[in-house]
């Protein structure tokens, strides 16, 4: 068989681009949602190039759309002056059932929807991970790190067992 000529494209999967760590530490994430992300030209480039923050995002819907709100995404270094402004709002691309579903129960239990990770999938397309997430008062915080503590410690007397 003959080989093809040129570039040899391999799928490698889902690339995570950012996450969003403090959500798992802020949230009870309830839930999770795919969604993609209207994005320009100049903005693409940048969550290639990994330069995204989902630190202070969240998701608002707004007239049976989902938008994803102080989400910042750098400055392309080699755009010109129409690069894009960086924690623009960007629409959520999600179908209607979920738009729903979404607005409903986040506004039933005044629950939050917020950004877990962006990723790039097999195609090239920028995609959002969002979760519907119950806000966690101050001692679940402190119940968190605790588990984390101890499972680190798990960790490293096992590893020096075995």
């Amino acid at each position: 068989m003959a080989k093809k000529a040129g570039k040899e494209t391999q799928k490698h999967g889902p690339r995570t681009v950012a996450t969003n760590r403090k959500a798992h530490y802020e949230y009870y994430i309830e839930e999770t949602h795919e969604a993609g992300v209207v994005l320009t030209g100049t903005e693409i480039k940048s969550v290639r190039n990994a330069r995204v923050n989902l630190q202070d995002g969240f998701v608002l819907i707004r007239n049976g759309e989902a938008w994803l709100l102080n989400v910042h995404i750098a400055h392309f270094e080699h755009g010109n002056r129409n690069n894009h402004e960086e924690t623009r709002q960007r629409k959520l691309l999600l179908h209607r059932a979920q738009i729903d579903k979404l607005h409903s129960q986040a506004t039933l239990r005044n629950w939050t929807i917020v950004p877990l990770r962006m990723y790039i999938n097999d195609q090239g397309r920028a995609k959002v991970e969002i979760g519907l997430a119950q806000g966690k008062q101050g001692h679940d915080k402190r119940q968190t790190i605790a588990k984390r503590e101890n499972d680190r410690e798990l960790r490293r007397v096992l590893k020096e067992r075995y």
